[in-house]
């Protein structure tokens, strides 16, 4: 995370180890060895001058003890990392959270709960390689891959009659995301993103797609918090579920708990077993192990039998860029999905970031203008850096605009701008 933050933020990082690890001497940040339930290390840090304290050791109880410590010394919000099931849920309750006391902790994240809905979003739109859904589900944004019978391949986008409630946004070639123009020639192997209103962009997938092809089974190695809870989703979907679980009290849970999955205990690198189980059969393989390279082999054993789909966990989120290489349809991390919340919490009242595209090179914000900004056509607007305004929201009414479209001040407008661009987009809009 603070690889993330400490360009527009001044960061101090406490942890126990006497010097700052290896991988941090690049970062601009300021470096206290301590203990976060330490009451004299919190004050060494100069909590008294901080706006957020962030607990995202491994150790849940000594995230949680840090957050109630803080709270003694001053009142600044406090968001707390939660790996465990049963305290997210705990702390959650209703029992818990009917009585405040000014100790609570203001935001819980569960990254393995976001991972779950980020690749139940994935797996609910067939060919998708990315969705986020927007405004209550009324704004969709999707990732598609083109192959060369694609309709718009080595097509102009200005010369292919899109519907007009849509745009492309965006393109990823080589793993590198631009922002794409009326004059960007789409070519075979690119990603495609596009963003617009729900019902042009289910009529685009089906203009690119003639077939659809919706998921119906789904085979999960892996049945950890994130497999549990992916197959729960799945299950309420109508998708028929096979998930594949070393550990035996664990599949003896998850037979007990889930209401139709088959619970296979074994090994997901073992061959003989995806052979004999038919994985090769399934419309998606998903591998959520806390094992990366044990995900990659699950992923590729499953390619090989012939799974038509295949989503991969990744915990080193360096390793994203290899999995996709490889043949991994779609990578997937915990800590990009907490990343996203936790830069929202960082944003101003009148921002935020509804979504990052390829692993944070690029950003979805939505900027609220402020009472000072003058009415104009889009077409006028002369923004520092290349960005694309894919929505205005007005009164709750959305518009995909073209150069004429009026904005305003009040306009909630959804923004593509590269990550290092976004900082002057928000700046100009609103001053």
């Amino acid at each position: 995370m603070a690889t993330e933050l400490f360009r527009d933020h001044d960061i101090t990082l406490m942890d126990e180890p006497p010097h700052l690890p290896d991988g941090f001497n690049h970062l601009d940040i300021r470096y206290i060895c301590g203990n976060g339930t330490d009451i004299k290390a919190l004050k060494d840090a100069g909590i008294s001058k901080i706006d957020l304290f962030i607990a995202c050791s491994d150790l849940d109880e000594a995230n949680m003890v840090a957050c109630w410590t803080i709270k003694k010394i001053v009142n600044v919000e406090t968001i707390c990392f939660i790996r465990r099931a049963d305290l997210f849920h705990n702390i959650n309750s209703p029992s818990h959270t009917a009585y405040h006391t000014p100790y609570d902790i203001d935001t819980l994240i569960w990254p393995e709960q976001l991972l779950t809905q980020d690749i139940f979003r994935t797996i609910s739109v067939p060919e998708a390689y990315e969705v986020e859904y927007f405004a209550g589900g009324r704004i969709k944004l999707l990732e598609y891959k083109i192959t060369n019978d694609s309709p718009i391949c080595n097509k102009r986008i200005s010369d292919f009659p899109f519907p007009a409630e849509v745009l492309v946004i965006g393109i990823i070639r080589d793993h590198i995301l631009s922002i794409s123009d009326g004059n960007t020639i789409i070519q075979d192997g690119d990603k495609v993103v596009f963003m617009g209103k729900s019902s042009g962009v289910d009529r685009l997938a089906a203009l690119l797609f003639e077939t659809s092809n919706p998921i119906k089974t789904a085979t999960v190695i892996g049945g950890g918090n994130v497999g549990y809870m992916l197959a729960v989703l799945l299950e309420q979907s109508h998708i028929r579920v096979k998930i594949i679980e070393a550990n035996p009290e664990r599949c003896l849970f998850l037979a007990d708990t889930l209401a139709s999955s088959l619970v296979l205990q074994g090994d997901g690198t073992d061959l003989e077993l995806l052979e004999t189980e038919t994985v090769g059969d399934a419309d998606v393989t998903i591998c959520v192990t806390n094992n990366d390279e044990k995900n990659l082999l699950c992923g590729l054993l499953a390619k090989q039998l012939g799974s038509k789909r295949i989503i991969t966990r990744v915990g080193n989120i360096r390793n994203a860029e290899l999995f996709e290489r490889v043949g991994i349809d779609v990578v997937v991390s915990p800590q990009d999905s907490a990343l996203k919340e936790l830069l929202n919490k960082l944003q101003k009242p009148d921002v935020n970031i509804l979504a990052r595209i390829e692993r944070g090179q690029g950003e979805i914000l939505q900027i609220t203008l402020p009472e000072s900004f003058k009415e104009q056509k889009l077409m006028d607007l002369k923004l520092p850096a290349k960005a694309i305004v894919g929505v205005i929201e007005h009164d709750h009414k959305l518009t995909i605009p073209n150069g004429q479209s009026i904005i305003r001040a009040g306009n909630k407008l959804k923004v593509f701008a590269m990550v290092n661009d976004a900082e002057s987009i928000k700046s100009f809009l609103l001053k």
